[in-house]
């Protein structure tokens, strides 16, 4: 006897069995992922929804193999609307203000007219537990501001996840209108060299009274700035800021300019009166109009698609490799036999690739 209700069949456990008859294997209803809307979304981001933005990063930001097509399918059709902002890397030493400058500077420019997103970058977040998430609390006026939009962009525990989520973040933001893109990093070291290879002008905060090891552990980021702000110059402190941004400015002199055919710039800001936000913004503007007159603008956007697709091969290569079968497992072997002293780090290498 088969279970039916209504003159229809039903499936096996949708109504009891009858006259004592054993009950069938239940059917299971698997719900399937609805596929994403691509379409829509892209125009929901050109027509400057913050919320479709959001889902569109997050889309990329998935590790679903779906989504991840689904995402490169949306920044390929989003790909000829991109491309016409003004990208701002921030940096700057510990406690030099950089959440206080991006706030006060970023509405400014939205106050202006202008739409700005703000990315925030650290590599180490995943491992130190870092405060990246806390942007949005950190900028509270700018975040409620509808010129502007706030969103962190963490690396996946990888220096290479900047390159990749970052830089499509910056894709997605430009074709939703967003023309001033300020990347602020969180970390230290080489996250600064990461986001200096996908901005337009690299901005570093310092402040004054800094003693001379700081200074020495500036240098090598001072070679990557485009623009250098003595932050805090207020009450008290302003004297004091214009007298470090003058020997800043001297010593500049001696280092090869991060930019050719550009003197890197020296201000002293407030971000609390303000003073001095007009100027940094009046600095970047002569800076790329400077760059476009010269053809150093398409010199330096190529470069930033170059450097993007070697880091991505990077990436992609370490990612299949390890996904190798006992990989892991072989590589912690031979880390053992480097620290026990059996092999040397290129023996070692020699040894895992098969050289």
């Amino acid at each position: 006897m088969t279970g039916h209700f209504g003159g229809e069949e039903r499936p096996a456990g949708g109504v009891p069995p009858h006259d004592g008859m054993a009950a069938g294997p239940r059917r299971r209803f698997v719900k399937k992922k609805r596929p994403v809307p691509v379409a829509e979304l892209s125009q929901d981001i050109r027509d400057g929804s913050r919320l479709a933005l959001a889902k569109g990063i997050t889309l990329l930001e998935s590790r679903s193999a779906d989504d991840r097509a689904a995402a490169q399918e949306l920044l390929l059709g989003l790909l000829p609307d991109s491309g016409n902002s003004i990208r701002i890397g921030i940096t700057g030493v510990p406690g030099a203000g950089k959440s206080t400058f991006i706030e006060a500077f970023g509405l400014m420019l939205a106050e202006a007219g202008h739409k700005v997103a703000v990315l925030a970058i650290d590599p180490s977040s995943t491992v130190t537990g870092g405060s990246i998430l806390g942007d949005k609390t950190r900028m509270e006026e700018l975040a409620r501001h509808p010129n502007a939009f706030i969103r962190p962009s963490p690396s996946s525990g990888t220096l290479g996840g900047v390159h990749r989520k970052t830089r499509e973040t910056m894709l997605l933001c430009e074709a939703a209108g967003y023309d001033v893109i300020l990347i602020e990093t969180v970390g230290v070291g080489q996250s600064e060299t990461a986001v200096r290879g996908m901005a337009d002008f690299f901005l570093l905060l310092v402040l004054t009274g800094a003693g001379d090891e700081l200074q020495g552990v500036k240098k090598g980021i001072m070679e990557l700035a485009d623009g250098i702000i003595v932050h805090k110059a207020d009450g008290d402190n302003v004297l004091a800021a214009k007298r470090t941004a003058r020997e800043y400015k001297q010593f500049l002199r001696m280092l090869q300019p991060a930019t050719p055919g550009w003197q890197t710039s020296v201000l002293p800001v407030s971000s609390i009166i303000p003073e001095g936000l007009e100027d940094v913004w009046e600095t970047i503007v002569r800076f790329r109009g400077q760059l476009e007159a010269s053809g150093g603008w398409e010199t330096r956007r190529n470069g930033q698609l170059k450097e993007w697709f070697r880091a991505a091969i990077e990436d992609r290569l370490i990612e299949r490799f390890f996904a190798e079968t006992g990989r892991k497992e072989q590589v912690s072997a031979l880390e053992q036999e480097i620290l026990s002293g059996k092999l040397t780090v290129t023996a070692a290498l020699d040894k895992l690739l098969g050289d």
